[in-house]
């Protein structure tokens, strides 16, 4: 399925900055032990606004690390050096990156917007609202969370597989329904390096 970003807020160079910014917090990472300060100052204007972000990392068309936030809290520019150094250090999936491992990274930067509720009464009505591969989503359940990002239609392009799935990730059986289920979607400005590449040809 072919994954359809919202509506692009970053320019090339921004797009192609933070991607820097990601690998830099890598390797700062590798040789120093935790994530690179960036001053958000010293960065276009464009990245210094509060944004949520997830990184994600792929070796070979695999997953290798994937953090993020659902809400804003911080300026974007520190906020996608703080995810990439924990996507690649930090998640409890993975172990630590490796060092030979680095140049074979694809870094993907996933810019959210902010989370919409969805009001329904039953699965059915949920399912009805979901856009496939627009939408992520963030499913809620007393403790039990979880969200996929946009970017999980291009595996799960079956809405009753891609919700079914996310239960599986908070914790909860597969047909698991409750009135007191919560969910909200939102859209997310998705970009890695061979589109930053791609563009500049």
């Amino acid at each position: 399925m072919a994954l359809t970003s919202c509506t692009e807020t970053l320019a090339r160079q921004d797009r192609a900055t933070l991607l820097d910014v990601a690998r830099s917090s890598i390797q700062h990472g590798l040789r120093h032990g935790r994530a690179l300060e960036v001053n958000p100052d010293a960065y276009a204007e464009t990245l210094r606004p509060p944004r949520a972000t997830f990184v994600t990392l792929e070796i070979g068309g695999q997953l290798r690390g994937c953090i993020g936030a659902l809400a804003a809290y911080q300026p974007l520019v520190q906020d996608v050096a703080a995810h990439a150094y924990a996507a690649a250090f930090e998640d409890p999936r993975f172990p630590s990156l490796r060092e030979d491992e680095f140049p074979k990274l694809d870094i993907h930067i996933s810019v959210l917007s902010p989370p919409e509720p969805l009001r329904f009464s039953s699965e059915e009505e949920l399912l009805a609202q979901l856009r496939p591969g627009v939408d992520g989503l963030i499913l809620h359940f007393q403790t039990y969370r979880a969200t996929f990002l946009p970017a999980v239609w291009e595996h799960l392009p079956d809405p009753h597989v891609f919700l079914s799935q996310i239960k599986l990730k908070a914790g909860l059986p597969l047909d698991f329904w409750s009135p007191e289920l919560r969910a909200e979607r939102y859209t997310a400005e998705y970009f890695g390096d061979a589109d930053v590449a791609g563009a500049a040809a």
